[in-house]
């Protein structure tokens, strides 16, 4: 709570977390939320997030989870260079 109050992540923190709101922003389409989670990432780290880009989004962390907790995954996406 401390990193989240002192903006930590903040979208112009040190370390933003969920500059889109999150998948509760956007409601939850079933089956599509992870797919979404990677696109978001990737328009970040290429640079075409629009009102929500991260000035100089270098690295992008995914953390999903499935079904009644079941199935979870991470993902970190590296920009290309």
């Amino acid at each position: 709570a401390k990193l989240a109050l002192d903006g930590t992540t903040a979208r112009d923190g040190r370390l933003p977390v969920n500059p889109s709101g999150g998948l509760k922003a956007k409601g939850h389409p079933i089956g599509a939320t992870g797919v979404s989670m990677h696109v978001l990432t990737a328009m970040q780290l290429v640079g075409e997030a629009g009102g929500i880009q991260v000035p100089g989004a270098k690295l992008g962390g995914i953390f999903n989870m499935g079904g009644a907790a079941v199935a979870n995954y991470v993902s970190i996406l590296d920009r290309i260079r």
